[in-house]
Protein backbone atom coordinates (compact mmCIF):
# COMPACT_ATOMS: atom_id res chain seq x y z
CA UNK A 1 0.00 0.00 0.00
CA UNK A 2 1.61 3.57 -1.05
CA UNK A 3 1.61 6.22 1.74
CA UNK A 4 -1.11 8.01 -0.06
CA UNK A 5 -3.17 4.91 0.14
CA UNK A 6 -2.64 4.66 3.42
CA UNK A 7 -3.48 8.37 4.25
CA UNK A 8 -7.32 7.65 2.15
CA UNK A 9 -7.66 4.10 4.51
CA UNK A 10 -7.20 6.01 7.39
CA UNK A 11 -9.54 8.85 6.68
CA UNK A 12 -12.43 6.27 5.52
CA UNK A 13 -11.90 4.78 9.13
CA UNK A 14 -11.92 8.00 11.17
CA UNK A 15 -14.83 8.48 9.01
CA UNK A 16 -16.66 5.44 9.80
CA UNK A 17 -15.46 5.23 13.22
CA UNK A 18 -17.14 9.06 13.84
CA UNK A 19 -20.31 7.94 12.23
CA UNK A 20 -20.75 4.77 14.70
CA UNK A 21 -19.39 6.64 17.97
CA UNK A 22 -21.17 9.73 17.64
CA UNK A 23 -25.32 10.15 17.99
CA UNK A 24 -26.30 13.80 16.01
CA UNK A 25 -29.51 13.97 16.92
CA UNK A 26 -28.58 14.04 21.36
CA UNK A 27 -25.32 15.50 21.04
CA UNK A 28 -23.34 13.06 23.00
CA UNK A 29 -20.13 11.50 22.59
CA UNK A 30 -18.78 8.57 24.34
CA UNK A 31 -21.53 8.92 27.07
CA UNK A 32 -20.16 12.46 27.97
CA UNK A 33 -22.19 15.76 27.64
CA UNK A 34 -20.21 16.92 24.74
CA UNK A 35 -19.81 20.87 24.53
CA UNK A 36 -18.41 22.19 21.39
CA UNK A 37 -14.78 23.28 21.12
CA UNK A 38 -15.10 27.28 21.47
CA UNK A 39 -17.23 26.83 24.25
CA UNK A 40 -14.78 24.86 25.74
CA UNK A 41 -12.04 27.14 25.24
CA UNK A 42 -14.59 29.95 26.70
CA UNK A 43 -15.46 27.94 29.70
CA UNK A 44 -12.09 26.73 30.64
CA UNK A 45 -10.84 30.58 29.98
CA UNK A 46 -13.89 32.38 32.40
CA UNK A 47 -12.82 29.37 35.33
CA UNK A 48 -9.69 30.61 35.63
CA UNK A 49 -10.90 34.42 35.31
CA UNK A 50 -12.94 33.97 38.13
CA UNK A 51 -10.33 32.84 40.61
CA UNK A 52 -9.40 35.16 43.39
CA UNK A 53 -5.99 36.31 42.15
CA UNK A 54 -2.68 35.42 44.28
CA UNK A 55 0.13 38.11 44.36
CA UNK A 56 3.40 38.21 45.83
CA UNK A 57 6.91 40.81 45.97
CA UNK A 58 9.58 39.19 44.08
CA UNK A 59 13.26 40.35 43.21
CA UNK A 60 13.18 41.55 39.31
CA UNK A 61 15.87 38.09 38.61
CA UNK A 62 12.67 36.30 39.74
CA UNK A 63 9.64 37.91 37.59
CA UNK A 64 10.48 36.99 34.17
CA UNK A 65 7.53 35.05 32.94
CA UNK A 66 5.06 36.68 35.50
CA UNK A 67 2.19 38.83 35.37
CA UNK A 68 2.33 42.74 36.69
CA UNK A 69 -0.22 42.74 40.21
CA UNK A 70 0.09 46.61 40.17
CA UNK A 71 0.90 49.02 37.69
CA UNK A 72 4.83 49.85 36.76
CA UNK A 73 5.42 53.71 37.43
CA UNK A 74 8.03 55.70 36.95
CA UNK A 75 10.04 56.54 40.28
CA UNK A 76 12.22 58.79 38.61
CA UNK A 77 12.31 61.14 35.44
CA UNK A 78 14.23 59.05 32.56
CA UNK A 79 16.70 59.96 32.12
CA UNK A 80 17.01 61.57 35.58
CA UNK A 81 19.99 64.24 34.02
CA UNK A 82 20.73 65.83 30.66
CA UNK A 83 22.80 62.84 28.95
CA UNK A 84 24.89 62.85 25.87
CA UNK A 85 23.93 60.57 23.51
CA UNK A 86 26.84 60.15 21.74
CA UNK A 87 30.59 59.79 21.88
CA UNK A 88 31.72 63.35 21.01
CA UNK A 89 32.43 66.98 21.64
CA UNK A 90 29.92 68.93 24.10
CA UNK A 91 30.11 73.09 22.88
CA UNK A 92 28.75 75.97 24.00
CA UNK A 93 28.06 79.08 21.64
CA UNK A 94 28.94 79.01 17.83
CA UNK A 95 32.33 77.73 16.65
CA UNK A 96 34.81 77.06 15.77
CA UNK A 97 35.52 76.00 19.57
CA UNK A 98 38.59 76.05 22.63
CA UNK A 99 39.41 72.83 23.46
CA UNK A 100 39.27 72.77 27.52
CA UNK A 101 42.80 71.14 28.59
CA UNK A 102 41.94 67.98 30.89
CA UNK A 103 40.39 65.10 30.40
CA UNK A 104 36.77 64.89 29.35
CA UNK A 105 33.61 64.04 30.52
CA UNK A 106 32.81 60.56 31.69
CA UNK A 107 29.43 58.51 32.16
CA UNK A 108 29.36 58.03 35.94
CA UNK A 109 31.46 60.86 36.63
CA UNK A 110 30.57 63.59 39.25
CA UNK A 111 28.98 66.84 37.99
CA UNK A 112 31.23 68.78 35.39
CA UNK A 113 32.04 71.97 34.94
CA UNK A 114 29.56 74.46 33.23
CA UNK A 115 30.96 75.28 29.83
CA UNK A 116 31.88 79.21 28.85
CA UNK A 117 30.57 80.76 25.64
CA UNK A 118 33.24 79.10 22.84
CA UNK A 119 34.33 76.18 25.05
CA UNK A 120 34.54 72.44 23.96
CA UNK A 121 34.99 69.47 25.93
CA UNK A 122 35.55 65.72 25.28
CA UNK A 123 32.01 63.48 26.24
CA UNK A 124 31.50 60.13 26.29
CA UNK A 125 27.79 58.31 25.69
CA UNK A 126 25.72 58.58 28.51
CA UNK A 127 27.98 61.50 30.31
CA UNK A 128 26.48 64.33 32.18
CA UNK A 129 25.91 67.41 29.72
CA UNK A 130 27.44 70.42 31.14
CA UNK A 131 25.29 73.58 32.33
CA UNK A 132 25.35 75.64 28.96
CA UNK A 133 25.98 73.37 26.56
CA UNK A 134 24.45 74.00 23.03
CA UNK A 135 24.84 70.96 21.38
CA UNK A 136 26.84 67.67 21.43
CA UNK A 137 28.65 67.17 18.19
CA UNK A 138 29.93 63.68 17.23
CA UNK A 139 33.06 62.11 17.08
CA UNK A 140 33.30 61.74 13.45
CA UNK A 141 31.83 65.38 12.38
CA UNK A 142 34.45 67.01 13.49
CA UNK A 143 38.29 68.00 13.61
CA UNK A 144 40.69 69.44 15.83
CA UNK A 145 43.33 72.22 14.72
CA UNK A 146 45.81 72.80 17.93
CA UNK A 147 43.70 73.52 20.87
CA UNK A 148 40.70 74.88 18.24
CA UNK A 149 37.82 72.42 17.32
CA UNK A 150 35.81 72.48 14.13
CA UNK A 151 32.45 71.22 12.82
CA UNK A 152 32.28 69.21 9.61
CA UNK A 153 28.48 70.16 9.16
CA UNK A 154 25.84 72.19 10.34
CA UNK A 155 25.34 72.68 14.36
CA UNK A 156 21.79 72.46 15.71
CA UNK A 157 20.36 73.77 19.34
CA UNK A 158 20.06 70.62 21.57
CA UNK A 159 21.44 67.83 19.24
CA UNK A 160 22.58 64.36 20.38
CA UNK A 161 21.40 65.54 24.29
CA UNK A 162 18.68 63.51 25.82
CA UNK A 163 17.25 65.98 27.60
CA UNK A 164 16.12 64.93 31.39
CA UNK A 165 12.58 63.37 31.14
CA UNK A 166 12.72 62.35 27.83
CA UNK A 167 11.59 59.17 28.16
CA UNK A 168 8.94 59.75 31.27
CA UNK A 169 8.72 61.36 34.05
CA UNK A 170 8.12 60.90 37.56
CA UNK A 171 4.92 59.29 38.23
CA UNK A 172 4.14 58.36 34.82
CA UNK A 173 2.53 55.34 33.93
CA UNK A 174 5.23 52.95 32.22
CA UNK A 175 3.34 49.63 31.70
CA UNK A 176 -0.40 48.72 33.69
CA UNK A 177 -1.41 45.98 35.80
CA UNK A 178 -1.40 42.61 34.05
CA UNK A 179 1.81 43.38 31.63
CA UNK A 180 3.61 40.46 31.19
CA UNK A 181 7.56 40.34 32.55
CA UNK A 182 9.45 39.94 29.69
CA UNK A 183 13.11 40.77 29.40
CA UNK A 184 12.39 43.91 27.87
CA UNK A 185 10.39 45.10 31.07
CA UNK A 186 13.02 43.53 33.23
CA UNK A 187 15.35 46.34 31.87
CA UNK A 188 13.02 48.78 31.99
CA UNK A 189 11.75 48.63 35.64
CA UNK A 190 15.72 48.46 36.08
CA UNK A 191 15.99 51.49 34.92
CA UNK A 192 13.29 53.17 36.43
CA UNK A 193 14.90 51.99 39.70
CA UNK A 194 12.83 48.91 40.67
CA UNK A 195 14.55 46.31 42.48
CA UNK A 196 11.31 43.99 42.95
CA UNK A 197 8.08 43.57 41.62
CA UNK A 198 4.63 42.77 42.83
CA UNK A 199 3.52 40.08 40.85
CA UNK A 200 1.06 37.47 39.88
CA UNK A 201 2.64 33.73 40.19
CA UNK A 202 2.46 31.22 38.18
CA UNK A 203 0.05 28.50 38.61
CA UNK A 204 1.18 25.96 40.70
CA UNK A 205 0.25 22.55 38.63
CA UNK A 206 0.63 18.25 40.13
CA UNK A 207 0.47 15.65 36.91
CA UNK A 208 -0.89 12.53 37.93
CA UNK A 209 -0.31 9.94 34.95
CA UNK A 210 -2.69 7.16 35.07
CA UNK A 211 -2.74 3.70 33.99
CA UNK A 212 -0.99 0.36 35.02
CA UNK A 213 0.28 -0.38 31.18
CA UNK A 214 3.16 2.42 31.36
CA UNK A 215 6.61 1.63 31.15
CA UNK A 216 9.43 4.54 32.40
CA UNK A 217 12.41 3.43 30.76
CA UNK A 218 13.13 0.40 28.05
CA UNK A 219 11.12 -0.46 25.20
CA UNK A 220 7.41 -1.54 24.31
CA UNK A 221 7.22 -5.27 25.30
CA UNK A 222 3.99 -7.62 26.42
CA UNK A 223 1.30 -5.75 26.30
CA UNK A 224 3.09 -2.79 28.09
CA UNK A 225 3.65 0.78 26.25
CA UNK A 226 6.16 3.86 26.74
CA UNK A 227 4.77 6.48 29.05
CA UNK A 228 4.90 9.32 26.44
CA UNK A 229 3.09 11.58 28.79
CA UNK A 230 5.15 12.32 31.76
CA UNK A 231 8.55 13.25 29.75
CA UNK A 232 6.17 15.95 27.76
CA UNK A 233 3.56 17.49 30.15
CA UNK A 234 5.49 18.95 32.70
CA UNK A 235 8.18 20.96 29.97
CA UNK A 236 5.00 21.55 28.02
CA UNK A 237 3.28 23.11 30.94
CA UNK A 238 6.33 24.76 32.41
CA UNK A 239 6.35 27.05 28.71
CA UNK A 240 2.47 27.41 29.24
CA UNK A 241 3.43 29.62 31.96
CA UNK A 242 2.95 26.66 34.97
CA UNK A 243 4.96 25.78 37.85
CA UNK A 244 4.96 21.74 37.78
CA UNK A 245 5.57 21.12 41.50
CA UNK A 246 5.26 17.11 41.11
CA UNK A 247 4.51 14.48 38.47
CA UNK A 248 2.96 11.01 40.04
CA UNK A 249 2.09 7.68 38.40
CA UNK A 250 -0.84 6.00 40.13
CA UNK A 251 -2.22 2.41 38.94
CA UNK A 252 -5.56 1.50 38.09
CA UNK A 253 -6.24 -0.68 40.77
CA UNK A 254 -8.30 0.52 44.12
CA UNK A 255 -4.87 2.14 45.94
CA UNK A 256 -4.58 4.10 42.52
CA UNK A 257 -7.94 5.60 43.18
CA UNK A 258 -7.58 6.35 46.64
CA UNK A 259 -4.30 7.80 45.74
CA UNK A 260 -6.22 10.21 43.07
CA UNK A 261 -8.83 11.11 45.24
CA UNK A 262 -6.42 12.11 48.05
CA UNK A 263 -4.99 14.46 45.21
CA UNK A 264 -7.76 15.80 44.56
CA UNK A 265 -8.87 16.89 47.87
CA UNK A 266 -5.56 17.47 49.67
CA UNK A 267 -3.21 19.07 46.95
CA UNK A 268 -2.22 22.73 47.47
CA UNK A 269 -2.04 22.92 43.54
CA UNK A 270 -4.08 25.49 41.57
CA UNK A 271 -4.30 23.06 39.14
CA UNK A 272 -4.30 18.91 38.96
CA UNK A 273 -4.13 17.37 35.45
CA UNK A 274 -4.64 13.53 34.91
CA UNK A 275 -4.26 11.45 31.91
CA UNK A 276 -6.58 9.11 30.94
CA UNK A 277 -9.24 7.19 33.16
CA UNK A 278 -11.75 10.19 31.65
CA UNK A 279 -13.72 8.11 29.53
CA UNK A 280 -16.34 5.13 31.01
CA UNK A 281 -14.33 2.01 31.19
CA UNK A 282 -14.13 -0.44 33.74
CA UNK A 283 -11.34 1.29 35.02
CA UNK A 284 -11.73 5.10 34.37
CA UNK A 285 -11.16 6.38 37.95
CA UNK A 286 -11.65 10.15 37.06
CA UNK A 287 -15.49 10.24 37.23
CA UNK A 288 -16.23 8.28 40.17
CA UNK A 289 -12.87 10.34 42.22
CA UNK A 290 -14.73 13.41 40.87
CA UNK A 291 -18.39 12.55 42.23
CA UNK A 292 -16.98 11.81 45.78
CA UNK A 293 -14.94 14.77 46.07
CA UNK A 294 -18.20 16.87 45.28
CA UNK A 295 -16.23 18.53 42.52
CA UNK A 296 -18.39 20.70 39.39
CA UNK A 297 -17.86 19.58 36.28
CA UNK A 298 -17.49 22.36 33.94
CA UNK A 299 -16.80 20.69 30.61
CA UNK A 300 -17.54 16.83 30.48
CA UNK A 301 -16.25 15.53 27.13
CA UNK A 302 -15.37 18.21 23.87
CA UNK A 303 -16.77 17.75 20.58
CA UNK A 304 -12.99 17.66 19.08
CA UNK A 305 -10.91 14.79 17.65
CA UNK A 306 -8.68 13.88 18.88
CA UNK A 307 -9.59 14.17 22.54
CA UNK A 308 -13.10 14.04 22.83
CA UNK A 309 -13.22 12.81 26.73
CA UNK A 310 -11.40 15.37 28.04
CA UNK A 311 -12.68 17.37 31.12
CA UNK A 312 -12.61 20.29 33.34
CA UNK A 313 -14.07 20.21 37.01
CA UNK A 314 -13.74 22.94 39.89
CA UNK A 315 -12.92 21.67 42.85
CA UNK A 316 -13.88 23.77 45.92
CA UNK A 317 -15.56 27.30 45.88
CA UNK A 318 -15.76 29.62 42.65
CA UNK A 319 -13.48 32.16 43.43
CA UNK A 320 -11.02 30.40 46.05
CA UNK A 321 -10.83 27.17 44.22
CA UNK A 322 -8.25 24.85 42.54
CA UNK A 323 -9.11 23.25 39.26
CA UNK A 324 -9.03 19.69 38.00
CA UNK A 325 -8.26 19.20 33.79
CA UNK A 326 -8.29 15.43 33.01
CA UNK A 327 -6.75 14.34 30.03
CA UNK A 328 -7.29 11.60 27.86
CA UNK A 329 -4.37 8.49 27.65
CA UNK A 330 -3.48 8.75 24.47
CA UNK A 331 -0.97 11.30 23.96
CA UNK A 332 -2.05 13.32 21.17
CA UNK A 333 -5.46 13.50 22.03
CA UNK A 334 -4.01 14.53 25.47
CA UNK A 335 -2.16 17.49 23.66
CA UNK A 336 -5.72 18.61 22.41
CA UNK A 337 -6.91 18.95 25.48
CA UNK A 338 -4.03 21.16 26.51
CA UNK A 339 -4.53 23.49 23.89
CA UNK A 340 -8.56 23.24 24.48
CA UNK A 341 -8.72 23.04 28.51
CA UNK A 342 -5.32 23.75 30.08
CA UNK A 343 -3.70 26.64 27.92
CA UNK A 344 -7.04 28.92 28.41
CA UNK A 345 -7.47 28.00 31.60
CA UNK A 346 -3.57 28.55 32.72
CA UNK A 347 -3.40 31.93 30.88
CA UNK A 348 -6.16 32.64 33.32
CA UNK A 349 -4.99 32.07 36.31
CA UNK A 350 -1.48 33.99 35.41
CA UNK A 351 -3.63 36.95 35.02
CA UNK A 352 -2.29 37.06 30.90
CA UNK A 353 -4.66 37.40 28.45
CA UNK A 354 -5.64 35.26 25.87
CA UNK A 355 -3.41 34.49 22.64
CA UNK A 356 -4.75 36.81 19.44
CA UNK A 357 -6.59 34.18 17.15
CA UNK A 358 -5.10 34.15 13.58
CA UNK A 359 -5.89 32.30 10.55
CA UNK A 360 -3.25 30.85 7.56
CA UNK A 361 -4.89 29.08 4.27
CA UNK A 362 -4.28 25.60 4.47
CA UNK A 363 -2.56 23.77 1.76
CA UNK A 364 -4.81 20.80 -0.18
CA UNK A 365 -7.89 19.20 0.73
CA UNK A 366 -8.37 18.28 4.59
CA UNK A 367 -11.13 15.49 5.50
CA UNK A 368 -12.88 16.58 9.00
CA UNK A 369 -15.50 15.07 11.51
CA UNK A 370 -18.95 14.86 10.89
CA UNK A 371 -20.12 16.48 13.95
CA UNK A 372 -16.59 17.38 15.73
CA UNK A 373 -13.97 19.68 15.18
CA UNK A 374 -10.83 18.52 14.67
CA UNK A 375 -7.29 19.47 15.70
CA UNK A 376 -3.93 19.10 12.93
CA UNK A 377 -0.37 19.07 13.41
CA UNK A 378 0.45 21.59 10.34
CA UNK A 379 4.20 22.90 9.38
CA UNK A 380 4.15 26.99 8.45
CA UNK A 381 5.29 28.02 5.62
CA UNK A 382 5.65 31.03 4.22
CA UNK A 383 1.83 31.32 2.57
CA UNK A 384 0.51 27.82 3.84
CA UNK A 385 -0.47 25.27 6.85
CA UNK A 386 0.54 22.00 5.67
CA UNK A 387 -1.45 19.51 7.38
CA UNK A 388 1.21 16.44 8.50
CA UNK A 389 0.37 13.09 8.34
CA UNK A 390 0.90 10.70 11.53
CA UNK A 391 -2.10 12.53 13.55
CA UNK A 392 -3.83 9.70 15.15
CA UNK A 393 -5.06 10.22 18.92
CA UNK A 394 -2.00 7.43 20.13
CA UNK A 395 0.40 9.31 17.47
CA UNK A 396 3.08 11.94 18.34
CA UNK A 397 5.15 12.04 15.07
CA UNK A 398 3.68 14.56 13.47
CA UNK A 399 2.74 17.09 16.75
CA UNK A 400 7.05 16.41 17.05
CA UNK A 401 7.38 17.84 13.73
CA UNK A 402 4.58 20.74 13.93
CA UNK A 403 4.45 24.51 14.45
CA UNK A 404 1.43 24.43 15.34
CA UNK A 405 -2.57 22.77 15.14
CA UNK A 406 -4.72 23.93 12.46
CA UNK A 407 -8.69 23.99 13.72
CA UNK A 408 -10.79 22.05 11.23
CA UNK A 409 -14.48 22.40 11.24
CA UNK A 410 -16.91 19.54 10.53
CA UNK A 411 -17.10 18.22 7.08
CA UNK A 412 -13.17 19.49 6.66
CA UNK A 413 -11.81 22.34 4.96
CA UNK A 414 -10.98 23.07 1.30
CA UNK A 415 -7.37 24.00 -0.38
CA UNK A 416 -7.14 27.51 0.09
CA UNK A 417 -9.25 27.94 3.22
CA UNK A 418 -8.42 29.79 6.49
CA UNK A 419 -8.20 28.26 9.69
CA UNK A 420 -7.51 28.89 12.79
CA UNK A 421 -3.86 28.00 14.11
CA UNK A 422 -3.22 26.93 18.03
CA UNK A 423 0.37 27.90 18.21
CA UNK A 424 2.92 25.35 20.13
CA UNK A 425 4.50 27.26 22.73
CA UNK A 426 8.38 26.52 21.87
CA UNK A 427 7.52 27.64 18.42
CA UNK A 428 5.60 30.78 19.45
CA UNK A 429 8.02 31.71 22.65
CA UNK A 430 5.87 30.50 25.06
CA UNK A 431 6.23 31.68 28.63
CA UNK A 432 10.06 32.99 30.14
CA UNK A 433 11.33 29.80 31.92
Amino acid sequence: MTPTDADHALRALDEALALVSRDPRSGAAAGHRAVSWPDARETAARAGSGIRPRTHRIPLADALGEVLAQSLDALTDLPSFDTSAMDGWAVAGPGPWTVRPGGGVLAGSGRPEPLADGEAVRIATGARIPADTTAVIRSEHSRESGTQLHADRAVLTGQDIRPRGQECRSGDLLLPAGSLVTPAVLGLAAAAGYDELITRPRPRVEIMVLGDELLTEGRPHDGLIRDALSPMLGPWLTRLGAEVTATRRLGDDPAGAKALLDAVTGSDADLVVTTGGTASGPVDHVHPVLHEAGAELLVDGVAVRPGHPMLLARLGDREGGRHLVGLPGNPLAAVSGLLTLAEPLLRALAGRRQRPRYTVPVQGDVPGHPYDTRLVPVLLTDEHAVPLRYHGPAMLRGVAAADGLAVVPPHGARDGQDLEILDLPWVSGGCFT
